[in-house]
Parts: structure tokens; C-alpha cells; sequence
């Protein structure tokens, strides 16, 4: 099996991991129809980035995850549905709890009948480490308990059972992914890694949240193809599958990296506003990928050196797109 002319519809496809994904799947020759949330400036998010010979190849259709008919109008006549539409931004959960779940969790509801009703072949639900919590042990398989720890992770936990129960109950073709950390090119400064890179390019300060929570971070292509590899994988349907390094690295240590790659030392100052609060910050996130491995032969190829200096060229490139004197939730 190949994507060559294979209709698939990307909803979130003006994130950051989704443009990366439409991206590979239009170089994989499928048609790829880009739901992404309305606005009246007609910006499309990330997909603005994308390589100049692929965007006019997208089909570009405006929606609200929440909307039912336009989730349906989105998903008639596909083949795969990849569902990364989601409000993702924790902070803002903190402020806005019931828009987020009602985004993420109704959102993909609509999305899972629209599946149903279209008898689509496959659709891959993205959910989030985040759904674990603070890690009980390491290094988390998918058997570890989740855990609500934000009024997001709450919302993707809720997300992830509402699509076992459409595969339970009505044999919906759905497979869910959960990536750890992703990060590269593109990534907002909503991010740590970005956040720590713009503030070290351009500031002889640098200021930051809690520097002792450990993250498993993945490099935007390898999380692509993640996504790629289990759409056509066999014996997959109704698992959840983490993409994550097997490793972990400690949020402080990981600024003394970036330093490093970028030549310089600012000074770190900690920023209360940054801070989750106490009982919801998750404090060590690290990844088993051993089902990955087995189920869909996928491993990470790009390593957090590697992946790092990629995205710092990148950012210093694009550095008049962020805003390193705000903090961006």
C-alpha cells in the first residue's frame, strides 16, 4: 500500500506537527484536504511555511472542530482521516477550561461519527504524554494509569476513551497515536524548546518556568513519519501507541544544550507566571517506544543534538515570527 492519489483529510493542519505531515503526504503523492479553524485574516498557521510547490496543492477547507456539519462536509469521501485538530496551549486550559474540552473532546466526537457514517478506512487519533502525568515509573508504556494533571490533559484523556469506545462499539477503524515532546522547525514559542531558543538568540536574559521537569523529546519528522507508518500498518486498529525516544532529559540541562549549540550563556530567570501550578506539573515525562518498534518498525532516526541544531538554524532564520519579550500560553 502507497499514498499515491489516496484522498486524507488533516484537521489541525495549520499546527505545527500537522504542516509537517501534510507536507510528507503530499510528497507521497496523496490528496490532502487541510481542515484548519476559520479566521477572517484567511491565515492558514503553519501551512504558510510549507514548501512554495505544495501549497497550492492542498485543499484548504475553514471549520470549527465543534461544527458538526462542517466535520462532516471535511471527512465525505476519505480514505484516512488524521485528527490533530485540538486546543493544546496548557496555560490556556488553566483560563479556559470548558473551550478546550469542548474542542477536544466534542471535536473529536464529531470527527468519530463523521468516520462512521463515511465508513472511512482509517482514522488516526492524536493524543499526548500528557495524559500520564508525572511518570508513576519509567520508562511509561502504554499500560501506565493517565492521569488529569491540567484541564487539557483532562480533555485528551477524555478524547482518547471516546475514540476506544467508537472502536469498541461501532468497530470505527481508529488507531491512537500519543507522541512525546515533539519539537523542530516551525514550533511556536507556546513551547519550551522555542521559547529557550528565540530568548538566547536575540536577549542576554532568558526567562523560564520551572527548570527541573524532565521531557522525552521527538523531532518533528520522526513524529511525521510515526504518523505516516501507522495509517497503513496492519493490526493496529483500537491500539494506542506512544512515540517518544526512550529518553528523557531535565529542562535545565536541556538549556545548557541549547547554550552550547548557540554560543552563548544569558542568564536565567525564573518567571512565576510560567509555573504550573504545584499538584499539575508533570515532572518526568520519558518514553517506552518498544510498541512502536514492534507494531509500525518505527524508531526515531534524528538525535536531540541533531534535531536542535536544526531547529535553531531554522528559528534564526524565521526569528522575526516570534516575539522573545512575550510569553506566548
Amino acid at each position: 500500500m502507497d499514498w499515491k492519489n489516496r484522498q486524507v483529510l488533516v484537521t489541525g493542519a495549520g499546527g505545527f506537527v500537522a504542516s509537517h505531515l501534510v507536507e510528507r503526504l503530499v510528497h507521497e503523492g496523496a490528496r490532502v484536504r487541510a481542515f484548519t479553524r476559520y479566521n477572517s485574516r484567511n491565515d492558514v498557521g503553519m501551512l504558510r511555511l510549507i514548501a512554495p510547490e505544495i501549497f497550492p496543492q492542498l485543499e484548504i477547507i475553514y471549520g470549527d472542530l465543534r461544527d458538526v456539519e462542517a466535520v462532516r462536509g471535511a471527512a465525505r469521501d476519505v480514505d484516512t482521516i488524521f485528527h490533530l485538530g485540538a486546543l493544546i496551549a496548557i496555560p490556556y486550559s488553566y483560563v479556559h477550561p470548558r473551550e478546550v474540552i469542548d474542542t477536544n473532546i466534542m471535536g473529536t466526537l464529531n470527527v468519530l461519527m463523521a468516520a462512521r457514517d463515511f465508513k472511512v478506512r482509517r482514522v488516526v487519533h492524536t493524543s499526548t504524554s500528557e495524559v500520564y502525568g508525572t511518570a508513576q515509573y519509567v520508562p511509561i508504556d502504554e499500560s501506565h494509569p493517565l492521569q488529569g494533571q491540567s484541564p487539557y490533559s483532562a480533555s485528551k484523556i477524555g478524547a482518547d476513551k471516546i475514540a476506544e469506545s467508537f472502536y469498541r462499539s461501532f468497530e470505527v477503524p481508529v488507531v491512537t497515536l500519543r507522541p512525546f515532546n515533539t519539537y523542530g522547525p516551525r514550533q511556536s514559542a507556546r513551547a519550551v524548546i522555542p521559547t529557550i531558543i528565540t530568548q538566547a538568540l536575540t536577549r542576554d536574559e532568558v526567562k523560564l518556568g520551572s527548570l527541573d521537569p524532565s521531557r522525552d523529546f521527538t523531532f518533528v519528522a520522526d513524529t511525521a513519519d510515526g504518523f505516516m507508518r501507522v495509517a497503513l500498518a496492519e493490526n493496529v486498529l483500537g491500539q494506542e501507541i506512544n512515540l517518544g525516544n526512550d529518553n528523557t532529559i531535565r529542562i535545565g540541562d536541556l538549556v545548557d544544550k541549547i547554550f552550547g549549540i548557540i554560543g552563548k550563556s544569558p542568564k536565567v530567570v525564573m518567571d512565576a507566571q510560567r509555573i504550573r501550578p504545584g499538584k499539575s506539573e508533570v515532572m518526568k515525562l520519558w518514553a517506552s517506544n518498544q510498541k512502536a518498534r514492534e507494531m509500525i518498525g518505527w524508531e526515531p532516526r534524528v538525535s536531540l543534538d541533531e534535531g536542535l541544531r536544526a531547529t535553531i538554524e531554522w528559528i534564526s532564520a524565521h526569528i522575526d515570527l516570534y516575539r522573545p519579550d512575550q510569553y506566548t500560553v
